[in-house]
């Protein structure tokens, strides 16, 4: 049953996609099993090796493991829909990005870009080792900065659930059926343009 859920969440294998992207997805249900260091070190290995402006590499993971300080402060920084789920996963990862290049301190307009470039390569290594990460914008940002004391010239970015798929049925009633629901992507020709609103022939 577990394994026909997950492949009814897969995108659509005849599109030539590489399947690890398609196999992507944020549950909400996470199974109470820990993440081992090993794959932990992997994901973030994954994440280090995105492309960055400049090189700059301007991302900065903060990592909680269930039941220490980091991941109760990362849950305290949660707003309260995303508490009551969130709770469940094993780990939990609060992503913030640099404002400015170390190099001479001019600002950097594409750190939140890179992070986020950084925290799909985390995702994708993930799903390759069996898990699953949910990023989450509902975030309370002054009271994440509040609780880490994280530094002015960083800007928080995304909240992410990590761990290994749990039963969906144990899920409020909202987030079962949020859950379960069909996963669909928009057509490329809503965005991807030759001209601003025209599909680029591809």
């Amino acid at each position: 049953m577990a394994q026909d859920f997950e492949s009814s969440k897969c995108g659509p294998l005849g599109s030539g996609v590489l399947e690890i992207i398609l196999k992507r997805w944020s549950p909400r249900s996470f199974a109470d099993k820990p993440v081992s260091s090993s794959d932990l070190t992997k994901i973030f290995t994954a994440a280090a090796w995105a492309a960055s402006s400049f090189n700059e590499q301007p991302w900065r993971f903060l990592v909680g493991k269930k039941g220490d300080e980091t991941y109760a402060k990362i849950l305290d920084s949660l707003i309260e829909f995303n508490q009551t789920w969130a709770k469940t996963a094993p780990v939990l990862i609060l992503s913030v990005g640099k404002k400015t290049f170390t190099q001479n301190g001019s600002p950097n307009a594409y750190g939140l870009h890179d992070t986020g470039a950084a925290s799909a390569n985390m995702s994708l290594q993930a799903t390759a080792l069996g898990m699953h990460t949910h990023g989450m914008g509902g975030v309370d940002k002054d009271r994440a900065r509040a609780n880490f004391a994280i530094p002015e010239d960083f800007e928080v970015g995304a909240a992410w659930a990590l761990g290994y798929l749990g039963d969906p049925e144990s899920l409020p009633e909202q987030m079962k059926a949020m859950e379960m629901a069909a996963r669909t992507r928009k057509p490329l020709a809503e965005f991807v343009f030759a001209e601003w609103e025209k599909a680029a022939q591809l």
